[in-house]
């Protein structure tokens, strides 16, 4: 459904290429790194949801910012799924205080591309000391807004790192696969 004819290796703007948790390049193609026991994959981003709440009136700092959303490492343990470990990242999308009913509501609504905020409210609960310091894309003005956090898709990486794992390709954080699959898709 999301990319039938789509090539993996080609189709996204840049690509990380891992050797036991540590990036070893970033290229635009990552046909020259793919091996033939490797299997791709695509899981959704909050990204998807940013258009329902631009309806509702709710701002996007980093679009109104021009730059792209800040996303933390946090204190928080993921799952292991196998020999994949690490910790939670999130992205963070400043929000007036009065649009935060609003914000989780529209959210909520997405479950497949991430849905409600895992966390609202004080960053440092988190293990984010500095909303200004973010670990990928960059930071944006919160002032008096309140933050916001959901899941992230670059909670991969970090497994991917935490678990030193041999040999894995990535999405360079901000720079993942785009589909024409409209957002309303998604919506339930």
């Amino acid at each position: 459904m999301l990319a039938e004819g789509a090539d993996l290796r080609t189709d996204l703007p840049a690509y990380l290429v891992w050797r036991d948790g540590e990036v070893v390049d970033r290229v635009t193609d990552a046909t020259p790194f793919w091996r033939e026991d490797m299997v791709g994959f695509l899981i959704g981003c909050s990204l998807t949801f940013e258009l329902a709440l631009m309806e509702a009136g709710v701002p996007i700092r980093h679009i109104e910012e021009g730059v792209t959303d800040p996303m933390y490492v946090t204190n928080r343990a993921t799952r292991p799924a196998g020999a994949l470990s690490g910790p939670l990242v999130v992205s963070m999308r400043p929000i007036p205080a009065h649009l935060v009913t609003t914000t989780v509501r529209i959210t909520d609504r997405f479950p497949d591309v991430h849905g409600a905020p895992v966390h609202i409210g004080d960053p440092e609960a988190l293990g984010v000391a500095d909303l200004g310091r973010p670990d990928f894309g960059d930071p944006v003005t919160v002032g008096d807004d309140v933050p916001a956090f959901w899941a992230c898709g670059v909670t991969t990486q970090a497994a991917v790192a935490a678990s030193r794992l041999e040999y894995a390709i990535t999405h360079v954080p901000g720079r993942m696969f785009v589909t024409d699959v409209p957002h309303s898709t998604y919506m339930r």
